[in-house]
């Protein structure tokens, strides 16, 4: 079971992470180009491409720049209602950064690859670890914790993020995940009080 977990930037000078989880082992680094992504993913064949950025509009909006007074997608409701601290996609930087994962998307599912919304910092609240802001080590320890190999104690706050991400689409593959919002646009979160593999 390969996939991809991708901490994505909303610009390409700015770092991604990128996981690629075999079973249970993380190899990752941090990437910047479209391009590199892209290739990175070709080459993995994943069977699942789980992405940290917004991959769907507000209900109603034709794009990301309209006016409009919808700025919550049925899923960022969800979150609320669980006191998951998010950011709303409407607001400033996060424009960019569903723009981006929107194109990647769509290229990724032309080149016959699944992609996934996903969002690590909610996860790691659902799954009872620190978010990267209590520290790298307690994340990692964390991650480490859900059986996790190949986490290294020098790994940026993005890789940390990506092997979240991709543990993410592990747990989609093999049928343990829940999705906030509708089912085939939402975000796909660990179910409450998941469990160790």
């Amino acid at each position: 079971m390969i996939v991809i977990g991708l901490d994505l930037a909303g610009v390409e000078k700015r770092p991604t992470g990128f996981c690629l989880l075999d079973g249970l082992q993380a190899d990752t680094c941090d990437i910047y180009a479209d391009s590199e992504i892209l290739t990175k993913v070709q080459a993995a064949s994943p069977q699942v491409v789980a992405i940290d950025a917004p991959l769907t509009l507000p209900p109603g909006r034709k794009n990301i720049e309209e006016k409009t007074g919808v700025h919550l997608r049925e899923a960022d409701r969800e979150l609320l209602r669980r006191h998951i601290r998010f950011f709303p996609i409407t607001l400033g930087p996060m424009r960019q950064l569903t723009m981006r994962g929107m194109k990647l998307k769509g290229i990724m599912e032309g080149m016959g690859f699944k992609a996934i919304e996903v969002y690590p910092g909610g996860a790691q609240d659902v799954l009872g670890i620190p978010r990267k802001q209590q520290g790298l080590d307690q994340l990692r320890v964390g991650l480490e914790g859900l059986g996790l190999k190949g986490l290294g104690a020098g790994m940026s706050d993005h890789e940390l993020d990506a092997v979240t991400c991709a543990y993410v689409g592990k747990l989609f593959l093999e049928g343990r995940s829940v999705t906030y919002g509708a089912p085939e646009v939402g975000i796909v979160m660990p179910p409450d009080k998941a469990t160790c593999p």
